[in-house]
């Protein structure tokens, strides 16, 4: 049992959160290349912290060893959103998750077909109609708000756009508390953006429990006929399923993907993409690698434990940074290249060594019907459209949190498939 590599600093004066925040790829850099180890401590959030960016060290965290690292139940996740499956710990996260796996799998899954169809073809259809360049990122948003919305609370943009918009707009203001100081101050003509958020959520919550006595259909009928712990817990977790933060999650692996399929040279790969199942699944897990959505998650030890060897004493936090993780170069050959053929060849069946949505027995509950979307989404751009940068020169460098995206929101033009056939033949 080794001594973790680093140091963790004294209580506040050593705490190195601004810097991690400030760039946490730079900052997992550096440290690896000091120490020469994928694991290492630091003071994070005033806390001795032990940072995982291996995936031997990931898989102990979050699969052999999740009994044994914790969710912090002082996190703002718990603030924003009360007791629910991502935050709880223990028995009841585990009588959680049996409750609302239904929900995300068999026939439920199924019958979220059609609407995902709907959706993806309403929200894509008209992405080369102005003739313009189009900012990805807000686009693809605005099909994942459609979705979720839809899905998750039976209000839909096209049947009640007043209501679906009052939604958006206070979504919106509930997640700003989530990235910002978890301070609730009111003055006159002013409010903490903490203190908004906890507003929008109040707002929130009394939209979803009317629809929970009132609406019996879809996704929000069968929760309500769940065996929860609590009265509040159905609402709790509509509200953790209709956040921002999925379509933002969404748009993320979307933009990622049209910006790695962009342009001429990529006709081929979006050709054998489009033809080829197996290929496109290889296309979204690399995706998915290089740009994952979420810079990973944090735990805190029950105990005494170890780490890819490391002591881990009890108390300390337990970051993994999946960013680092995907590209650790023991298991991913070329771990920078964009290769989506590794999926059928070296890394075949190693999907669970990626951690964009968690792993092990807390990954993300709807992983499934994330993967039916981004399938729906990107088929439909594959069959309809070819795109590039306009202009072919831009800053594409990611900011990472809160969620992964270009800093400076990629402009995208897309071109109708019938179009290109069209122009070809004219000029043949």
């Amino acid at each position: 049992m080794a001594k973790l590599p680093g140091n963790a600093g004294v209580s506040v004066i050593g705490d190195k959160s601004l810097e991690f925040y400030r760039d946490p790829l730079d900052f997992c850099r550096q440290r690896i290349e000091k120490h020469r180890s994928r694991v290492f401590q630091c003071r994070l959030l005033n806390r001795p912290t032990a940072f995982i960016c291996s995936v031997q060290g990931m898989r102990e965290l979050l699969c052999e060893k999740s009994n044994l690292f914790l969710k912090d139940p002082t996190d703002l996740m718990t603030n924003m959103y009360g007791d629910t499956v991502v935050t709880t710990n223990g028995e009841e996260a585990c009588l959680l998750r049996l409750s609302l796996t239904s929900l995300f799998t068999g026939s439920c899954l199924k019958s979220s077909n059609d609407y995902i169809t709907s959706v993806c073809e309403r929200c894509l259809k008209d992405l080369s109609f102005s003739g313009q360049p189009e900012c990805a990122y807000s686009a693809f948003k605005r099909l994942g708000t459609e979705l979720v919305l839809g899905l998750f609370l039976n209000v839909r943009a096209e049947e009640q756009p007043e209501l679906y918009q009052h939604i958006v707009q206070l979504c919106t203001q509930h997640w700003h508390g989530l990235i910002s100081a978890p301070v609730n101050v009111k003055v006159p003509l002013w409010s903490s953006g903490f203190s908004t958020a906890l507003d929008a959520r109040e707002k929130l919550m009394e939209i979803i429990k009317d629809k929970l006595e009132n609406d019996k259909q879809g996704f929000v009928g069968s929760l309500g006929s769940l065996p929860l712990p609590n009265s509040n817990s159905a609402s709790q977790h509509l509200l953790l399923f209709i956040s921002a933060l999925i379509p933002k999650a969404l748009a993320s692996l979307l933009t990622s993907f049209t910006l790695a399929l962009g342009g001429n040279k990529q006709e081929k790969t979006r050709q054998r993409a489009m033809e080829d199942p197996d290929y496109l699944r290889g296309v979204l897990l690399e995706v998915q690698r290089l740009w994952p959505p979420f810079i990973g998650g944090r735990r805190i030890a029950d105990q005494d434990s170890t780490l890819a060897g490391f002591h881990v004493p009890k108390g300390y936090g337990a970051v993994y940074i999946s960013h680092a993780i995907h590209r650790d170069p023991e298991v991913f050959h070329q771990p920078d290249d964009f290769l989506p053929e590794r999926w059928s060849g070296r890394n075949a069946g190693q999907e669970h060594f990626l951690c964009s949505f968690g792993s092990g027995p807390r990954n993300c509950i709807g992983v499934k019907l994330t993967d039916v979307f981004l399938k729906e989404a990107c088929m439909y751009l594959l069959k309809h459209y070819n795109w590039c940068l306009d202009p072919p020169v831009q800053d594409l460098d990611y900011k990472w949190l809160p969620v992964s995206r270009p800093a400076k929101t990629p402009i995208i033009s897309f071109t109708r498939l019938d179009q290109t056939r069209s122009h070809r033949s004219n000029v043949g």
